[in-house]
């Protein structure tokens, strides 16, 4: 028995330190060609949790994106990230961003080149962008600040067939756009690198967006701009490649659910998804 103890407070202590190796640096694991998985582990610690921030990487010339809707699929029966991810054929999945009280409509512009689930523009500035149209010369995919010079919504559209207008975290090249505050919750936002490869951003453990920002920037990552697509209990991530499988969602979120004792993925209308070329 003795032994048997001393063998699983080995294991426990390896694996520990183990895992301290693993996020004390920005290695990125590659699970396919073009698709990398990164775990950081943030320097200022989150009131809760284990400050961990996870990432997938995808380069957009081998991976497409899509924004899927229950507004598109007629489907009432709400789905979580994972099983909108088994219903659709997706490899990686995400929240859209911030819906209404309806439960379907999208806070912001959003439009695919099958759908357009929402044809508000709000005052939101951060604008991501993917599916160029066949007769343009863009990049596969982009964020854009509303504000920033020879930028506007109409071009945007004219360039791209999905689109969606979100709050946003990080302006190009790089700038918190975030004021210090007291309120906090667990996130999920999209990037985009200098390389122009789009950043799935996750973390659990709540943290105020200039934090998180600013831990975002500190990373070795590369990340130029950033939008905020959920908080809290609702805020998820979801992907299944090969043997690597994760389900990460949120919880703590000050004013709304201020624990962390979420332990569901909550359903959710509109999601960004990923599949291969």
């Amino acid at each position: 028995m003795m032994r048997v103890l001393v063998k699983v407070l080995f294991y426990s202590l390896f694996s520990s330190m183990a895992l301290q190796c693993v996020f004390a640096e920005s290695d990125w694991q590659e699970l396919e060609t073009g698709l990398y998985l990164g775990k950081f582990k943030t320097q200022q610690k989150s009131v809760v949790g284990d400050s961990l921030i996870t990432i997938l990487k995808f380069n957009p010339e081998l991976w497409e994106l899509d924004i899927v809707t229950e507004s598109e699929s007629g489907d009432k029966k709400t789905k979580t990230a994972k099983q909108w991810s088994k219903s659709h054929d997706l490899v990686a999945v995400i929240n859209a961003g911030m819906f209404a009280q309806d439960y379907s409509k999208h806070i912001g512009y959003m439009q695919t080149s099958r759908h357009i689930n929402s044809k508000h523009i709000n005052k939101y500035q951060s604008v991501a962008a993917f599916n160029p149209k066949a007769d343009t010369s863009v990049p596969e995919f982009q964020i854009f600040d509303l504000d920033a010079d020879n930028v506007s919504m109409d071009k945007i559209l004219k360039d791209y067939s999905a689109v969606v207008q979100n709050l946003r975290l990080i302006k190009k090249p790089g700038e918190n756009r975030w004021s210090k505050q007291e309120k906090i919750w667990s996130e999920a936002a999209l990037g985009e690198d200098q390389q122009g490869n789009i950043l799935f951003i996750f973390t659990r453990s709540p943290f105020s967006m200039y934090d998180l920002n600013k831990e975002l920037l500190n990373l070795d990552i590369n990340l130029v701009a950033a939008q905020h697509l959920e908080g809290g209990p609702e805020a998820q991530l979801y992907f299944k490649v090969g043997d690597v499988e994760e389900e990460l969602f949120g919880s703590f979120e000050t004013s709304f659910f201020e624990k962390d004792s979420n332990l569901i993925a909550w359903p959710i209308p509109n999601v960004i998804g990923v599949r291969k070329k």
